[in-house]
């Protein structure tokens, strides 16, 4: 019991958010990292090993262990959609999220990728060549971080379905027009990896070009004025400029200002004179009224 009222605490709780914080505004709420988008990204991280496991159980070729690994394939492919769209839309967006996200999607699909290749399903070049994609574009992005960021591309998310579409359909033990289907599906993954990964390298080519050539004006900038105030001069200091003008009054006077001086300083011994004069008078006067 704190002798408060609820309904008076609550709405103290409402208009200031916090103790101490300004009536009537909002408290800000930060995203914290256990939130529903990083624990769906977690459940992809965790389902590598798993999916690894599922997909080469039995020497990797028994259908029913390829489809239990097909799903969860599925499942990390959906968690993928979702967990981007929950924190952009109620705002969970976390330094943890933005870089186990992109970890969580590169490793699901590159386990996919060289598992199968390993089984002999899928070229080793198919997987060499959206791997290294993939490896690229990260460090494409780190190269030119310093100038901006590279947004996803309408294009880079037709590629991750289209590698997500083909890779689950050689997951699972596909034969005759299936089968046949996804080599198409896959090799429009990879016209789809390579077209993307070249547009990536033009926007972050045209990315760095603009960012040097802003920085080039601002050094230009700052070099100008430097220059003009250079040709301006420093400033003469106050008490400098005041010595320079008492200086020169004094040496226009010359000697007449020097003993114009001099009555000013004499002045008060003369007024001292005086007053001793009238001091003997008064006492002269007063000895001839006292006789």
């Amino acid at each position: 019991m704190t002798g408060v009222p609820a309904s008076t605490a609550g709405g103290a709780h409402a208009a200031g958010g916090v103790r101490g914080g300004r009536r009537g505004t909002p408290a800000v709420r930060q995203a914290g990292v256990w939130n529903i988008a990083n624990i769906l990204t977690m459940i992809r991280l965790l389902l590598v090993p798993g999916f690894v496991a599922l997909l080469l159980a039995d020497g990797g070729y028994d259908p029913a262990w390829r489809a239990l690994a097909w799903a969860a394939f599925a499942v990390a492919m959906i968690t993928d959609i979702f967990d981007g769209h929950l924190a952009r839309t109620y705002d969970l967006v976390t330094d943890f999220g933005k870089i186990a996200d992109p970890i969580a999607d590169k490793a699901i699909m590159g386990a996919a990728l060289i598992c199968l290749s390993w089984l002999g399903e899928l070229p080793w070049w198919v997987t060499a060549v959206i791997l290294g994609r993939e490896l690229g574009i990260t460090l494409l992005r780190f190269w030119v971080i310093r100038f901006g960021v590279i947004p996803a591309s309408r294009g880079g998310k037709l590629k991750t379905l289209a590698q997500g579409t083909a890779a689950g359909m050689y997951v699972l033990a596909l034969t005759g027009p299936l089968a046949t289907l996804r080599f198409w599906v896959m090799a429009l993954a990879v016209v789809l990896t390579v077209a993307t990964g070249l547009d990536y390298v033009r926007q972050a080519v045209v990315l760095r070009r603009a960012g040097l050539a802003a920085e080039r004006a601002a050094r230009r900038e700052a070099a100008a004025r430097e220059s003009t105030l250079g040709e301006v001069g420093p400033a003469v200091p106050t008490a400098t400029a005041s010595e320079a003008l008492v200086a020169t009054a004094a040496s226009a006077a010359g000697p007449q200002g020097r003993s114009a001086e001099k009555p000013a300083a004499a002045e008060p011994a003369g007024r001292e004179q005086e007053k001793g004069q009238d001091a003997t008078g008064v006492r002269q006067s007063g000895r001839e009224t006292r006789r």
